[in-house]
């Protein structure tokens, strides 16, 4: 499966989406928001992590592209930006690893935790810009789809990079299957997680 996920998302998910665009376009907003704040947290909170504070700013830089871009895609449709709702995916993902005091421990935990998201997010993106009818989105969102990668990627590495490659690679593969679990109660077609 790609980008190691362990369940795909069912391709009437995008027929789902594709009939509640301003929702789904809304949630996708937002997403994008929070990834930039997660990653202006991780600069916050670990500045001495030097490397990590040069890719965080570029991605949150990146991330707040994006909302721009999916926000002027509302905006020509018609639509405005809805209120932000709490996403349950992340939520839930979020608690999957024990409370620590081990500081980089968290971080480990947070890096796992994001590259999950993205990768996520970027096989989302892949079956919208494979399945909906509208081409201007498809393409925006098989675009979008290859940024989603890189994210995951780079989380990915950052959390070897700081915790090991087999001990974080053990963790990597337990989330994983934890987030299959997960991913049977999420098929809500207005939530990019959903």
């Amino acid at each position: 499966m790609m980008l190691g996920l362990q369940l795909p998302t069912d391709p009437r998910w995008a027929d789902a989406a594709e009939e509640q665009i301003e929702a789904i376009l809304t949630d996708h907003a937002y997403c994008e928001q929070k990834a930039a704040s997660t990653a202006i947290s991780l600069m916050i909170t670990y500045p001495e992590l030097s490397d990590l504070v040069t890719d965080m700013a570029a991605l949150a830089r990146e991330e707040m592209s994006h909302f721009e871009m999916v926000h002027k895609r509302i905006v020509e449709r018609g639509l405005v930006l809805g209120r932000e709702r709490k996403d349950a995916y992340v939520q839930a993902v979020s608690q999957f690893f024990p409370k620590t005091g081990d500081r980089m421990l968290r971080l480990v935990h947070r890096l796992l935790v994001c590259a999950l998201i993205e990768a996520r997010s970027c096989e989302r993106f892949k079956v919208l810009s494979q399945n909906i009818k509208d081409p201007e989105l498809s393409q925006f969102y098989d675009r979008l789809m290859v940024s989603e990668a890189n994210h995951y990627t780079l989380f990915l590495g950052y959390a070897r990079q700081y915790g090991g490659r087999a001990p974080v690679d053990d963790l990597w593969k337990s989330l994983l299957a934890f987030e299959a679990g997960l991913m049977q109660d999420f098929t809500n077609g207005e939530r990019i997680h959903g």
